[in-house]
């Protein structure tokens, strides 16, 4: 699904080092345990070493060996970069791995965020595991298929013509020929399920019997897919803002463009209401006429040479997974109307949009990963015909997305047959879902909790966030605290077990100093945006 991945994510921690053996309580994982297989596999035992930032500084890094083909496990060998913060607490409820999401996404600097946000009586109790996926970030080899892919100005994402199609699909076969002769020995072995067994070795490195998992978007299809494959190594599964197991990929991201077209248009009402601010008009339907005015001007007329329609679109597609971004857009948005000022839009296209080093570095992984796992059209008149259908409903994001995905159209690799995930062998399962979440749509949490016996499924109403815990609802950390701590689940009837209030949206920006300050919240400039 539609992830901007790494774009907003946390810059990476240099990691160095190997793992010690962790103190255990009776119903934790136990150091005995550590002979075996995957942990002879990898080499040999590790010990963390200190690589703490000014917000995270107790965080620790190791590397760790793993099989590139894991029924090979003799056979070649890559690196996985992990980090951790360690449990202070007599009492030890085992590793806790945590997952951004993407695929694609950095997680090490996660572990950090994690162990921070939580309660610090719950954190003390935990190990707290981040780690970068096989070819992500600072595990190796890391992929980097095309650099510059996303440089601008692109091609209108709109095939309004048959030469723009041709352009946009040389640009898709591009990327998957350039990675196809780049990585033809990798391709074959990135995907959910190698990465799935990955995880499978870090439990063992660890000394683990058990681990307890924490993921967020795509995170949530990993952990769903380790649960299926490993169910009796599951102690605690949290799976939040959740991936629909049964559309993997092509069909979910088609879901997902009515779904982000709905939280743009929930921008723009709330543009309107505070039209005292923007000046945009208190008709969302206008404000919103005047958005697509200003998408067609920047086909014509690029902002500073850099910001045209496809540009613009990557823009303010983040606004579709965190409103707290939205003072931000909608000053830029204001300005180019209003004022005929390019500069807003431009800084707010570097600050939200533009993909560097780390983002060629995701968007590898993310179409390494998503074409390989299951099985996309080949006919592109299929690809064609699906998204004009959507378009004329949804078009705020719908063929943006459809090129960002269309090099699984020319996928040098056969796909696999997706895991079904479905799953009775599971303690119980803490699930959170918004109502309104655009990259993981509501009724993939609903999927989910009917496929996972012993879940719970705690909604956040009214919500349209992506990521929605340790990001400051209350009543949705204390169902995470109090799961974390003993293993509670709510019980309800119906399709939720457990509802909350979505946070207000936010207000605009009260100075012109505050739109130069942080955008958004820690947690959401560490997810790695798009599923």
């Amino acid at each position: 699904m539609r992830q901007r991945a790494a774009v907003l994510c946390g810059a990476a921690v240099a990691l160095a080092g190997s793992l010690t053996a962790l103190p255990a309580r009776a119903d934790a994982p136990h150091p005995a345990s550590t002979a075996s297989a995957a942990a002879t596999a990898s080499g040999a035992r590790l010990a963390w070493k200190k690589c703490g930032t000014d917000d995270y500084p107790t965080l620790q890094c190791a590397s760790l060996k793993v099989p590139l083909d894991h029924t090979r496990p003799h056979g070649r060998q890559i690196t996985l970069a992990l980090s951790r913060v360690p449990h202070t607490a007599k009492t030890y409820q085992g590793p806790l791995l945590v997952n951004p999401g993407g695929p694609g996404g950095s997680g090490l600097t996660l572990a950090g965020f994690v162990a921070s946000a939580l309660p610090k009586t719950v954190a003390a109790q935990y190990d707290v595991i981040g780690f970068d996926p096989r070819g992500v970030g600072a595990s190796k080899p890391a992929l980097n298929c095309r650099p510059g892919h996303f440089d601008p100005v692109r091609p209108d994402s709109v095939p309004g013509t048959r030469a723009l199609e041709k352009a946009s699909l040389t640009r898709a076969r591009a990327f998957a020929d350039a990675c196809g002769k780049k990585y033809a020995d990798l391709l074959p072995y990135i995907d959910t399920v190698q990465a799935v067994r990955d995880m499978d070795t870090i439990r063992a490195a660890l000394g683990a019997r058990k681990i307890n998992y924490f993921g967020y978007s795509y995170g949530t299809y990993l952990g769903a897919v380790y649960a299926k494959l490993f169910p009796e190594r599951v102690r605690r599964l949290v799976l939040d803002s959740i991936v629909d197991p049964t559309g993997v990929w092509y069909d979910d991201n088609l879901s997902q463009d009515y779904a982000f077209n709905d939280r743009h248009r929930a921008f723009m009402a709330w543009v309107a209401r505070n039209n005292g601010t923007y000046k945009l008009g208190t008709d969302p339907e206008k404000v919103e006429a005047k958005w697509y005015a200003m998408r067609a001007a920047l086909v014509k007329k690029p902002a500073d040479g850099k910001v045209g329609a496809a540009e613009l679109e990557d823009t303010f597609i983040p606004g579709g997974y965190y409103n707290g971004y939205w003072p931000y857009l909608a000053e830029a948005f204001a300005a180019y109307v209003n004022g005929h000022d390019d500069d807003p839009l431009v800084e707010a296209y570097e600050n939200f949009g533009a993909v560097d080093a780390s983002g060629d570095n995701g968007y590898s992984v993310y179409t390494s990963v998503q074409c390989r796992d299951a099985v996309w059209p080949r006919d592109w008149d299929q690809w064609r015909d699906d998204n004009w259908e959507v378009y004329t409903k949804a078009p705020f994001m719908t063929w943006n997305n459809a090129w960002y995905n269309a090099p699984c159209a020319f996928w040098p690799t056969r796909p696999r047959i997706p895991v079904n995930v479905a799953n009775g062998k599971l303690p119980p399962v803490l699930l959170f879902q918004a109502t309104n979440d655009a990259a993981t749509p509501y009724e993939g949490g609903v999927t989910v909790h009917q496929l996972l016996a012993r879940s719970s499924l705690v909604v956040e109403q009214g919500g349209g966030n992506h990521g929605i815990t340790l990001s400051g609802n209350s009543c949705l950390d204390k169902h995470l605290a109090k799961y974390l701590t003993d293993g509670t689940v709510p019980r309800g009837h119906g399709e939720a077990d457990a509802v909350c209030k979505a946070l207000p949206d936010p207000k605009p920006l009260t100075t012109k100093a505050a739109s130069g300050s942080s955008r958004g919240s820690t947690l959401h400039g560490l997810l790695g945006f798009r599923s």
